[in-house]
């Protein structure tokens, strides 16, 4: 391992990552990141014209990077991406896992339809493109898969359908691989956001009031960025992190650690 007092405190110069659902939000800002800190990034996503904005960004890094239209639900596709990738660029020895949808509905209406179309992005993808990514990382004995889950795997997330389910699965979906493939050189961990502006979440934004009453239960009073949580996937992508495995990282300013604050607690 290099100098812990290296410039380049990242160090993932040489290194070939592949982001999912990198056509835009927390996929886009981290894509962006890992590329600016040296490494060789592969974007796959089903949004083509996410892709190509992506894609201008990650010309301002270089030229070693690529875009490939990929629907992560497929096994099929998924391999057809892993091959194209590994051709370009060499085997991927970083995965980031940020594909997801949200579609929102009662527990009581919701159609199967709706349930299985979550679980297929947001959980389904998310294991086969570990499975597919993960035999590269296998071949080096080396690797690092960061999932992007939620809050809202851990604190059920009313009317949202199948999304809170889907992102508990996840979280534990990581913590199985950190068990079955550690011995193999590969560590699996989940960055978990809190309340942060990305494409998906921007309609809830957009409504009048709703910024500045999110804003009021955060501690750290302000709502987060995709960076945010582009900085800590970085960290766990990268050999700072080299001896974290299976855990979770909450990137939320606070905001989970707030229950008893909204206690009324007289006299106090």
């Amino acid at each position: 391992m290099n100098d812990r007092h290296s410039s380049d405190w990242l160090d993932l110069s040489g290194r070939i990552a592949v982001v999912t659902g990198g056509g835009g939000g927390i996929g886009r800002a981290t894509a962006v990141s890992l590329a600016r800190a040296g490494a060789k990034v592969a974007v796959i996503d089903r949004d083509e014209r996410g892709l190509e904005g992506t894609r201008e960004k990650l010309r301002e890094c270089g030229d070693n990077h690529l875009i490939a239209g990929c629907d992560t639900t497929s096994a099929e596709s998924v391999a057809a991406a892993a091959g194209k990738i590994e051709s370009a660029l060499g085997p991927c020895g970083i995965l980031v896992n940020t594909a997801a949808v949200l579609r929102p509905g009662g527990l009581d209406t919701l159609s199967l339809a709706e349930w299985n179309a979550v679980l297929a992005v947001n959980l389904t993808g998310y294991f086969i493109c570990a499975q597919a990514f993960g035999r590269q990382m296998r071949r080096g004995d080396r690797g690092s898969i960061v999932h992007v889950a939620s809050i809202a795997g851990s604190n059920a997330q009313g009317q949202s359908g199948a999304y809170s389910v889907s992102k508990a699965g996840v979280i534990m979906l990581s913590q199985q691989i950190a068990a079955e493939w550690g011995p193999h050189g590969i560590r699996s961990n989940v960055v978990s956001p809190g309340l942060v502006v990305t494409p998906m979440s921007q309609a809830f934004y957009d409504t009048p009031g709703v910024t500045e009453r999110r804003t009021a239960v955060v501690p750290m009073r302000r709502i987060g960025a995709p960076q945010d949580m582009a900085d800590a996937i970085l960290f766990l992508a990268s050999d700072r992190s080299s001896y974290v495995n299976g855990e979770e990282i909450i990137v939320d300013g606070g905001y989970v650690r707030t229950l008893m604050s909204h206690v009324p607690r007289p006299g106090f």
